[in-house]
């Protein structure tokens, strides 16, 4: 199985980043390959409503790396979406990937794939309510699955090293996709 990445915070082996590995590592000990992006060091354009992706060969048109995402978003079995909570949404370099997958609706190229949501927050699972209603119905409009969603307290950068029951989690996580 091959697990794609997207890791949308600006801090490098912060609280998301981490949290992502452990899901990786568990994957990777079940057997399964993992790709890991970092969106913060990608140039992604916004969707300026063009409407080329939602005809003929729904290619988006915008010239960035998101050109190079959509292949690996094709090959993947599993996506983890990792992001910070950022005023009870995700982070920017999510958010223009999220609205970036548009030329994946009403065709079933996504139907079948997985995905896993990660989102660390000040507040708790709480203040997580709206991004995560942003993901299941975004990712339910594109047949996506969500397998699991882990939505740990965590603000300081690598709070969540201390928190031994996520990590935990984050790996039984990646041991079960």
């Amino acid at each position: 199985m091959k697990i794609l990445a997207l890791m949308a915070s600006p801090r490098k082996e912060g609280n998301t980043d981490i949290l992502i590995d452990k899901v990786i590592n568990g994957a990777q000990a079940a057997g399964h390959q993992a790709e890991k992006l970092y969106l913060y060091d990608l140039n992604l354009l916004p969707c300026i409503d063009c409407r080329n992706c939602s005809s003929g060969d729904r290619f988006c048109s915008r010239d960035d790396d998101m050109q190079d995402i959509y292949p690996r978003i094709d090959a993947a079995d599993v996506i983890l979406f990792g992001t910070p909570l950022y005023w009870y949404g995700p982070t920017g370099p999510m958010k223009l990937l999220m609205d970036r997958l548009l030329p994946y609706s009403e065709t079933d190229k996504l139907k079948g794939k997985r995905a896993v949501l990660i989102i660390p927050s000040a507040e708790g699972a709480d203040a997580c309510e709206p991004v995560v209603t942003m993901f299941r119905l975004s990712l339910d409009y594109l047949s996506v699955d969500i397998a699991d969603v882990l939505l740990p307290t965590a603000y300081g950068k690598g709070e969540i090293s201390g928190n031994v029951e996520e990590l935990d989690r984050a790996y039984r996580i990646g041991a079960a996709l």
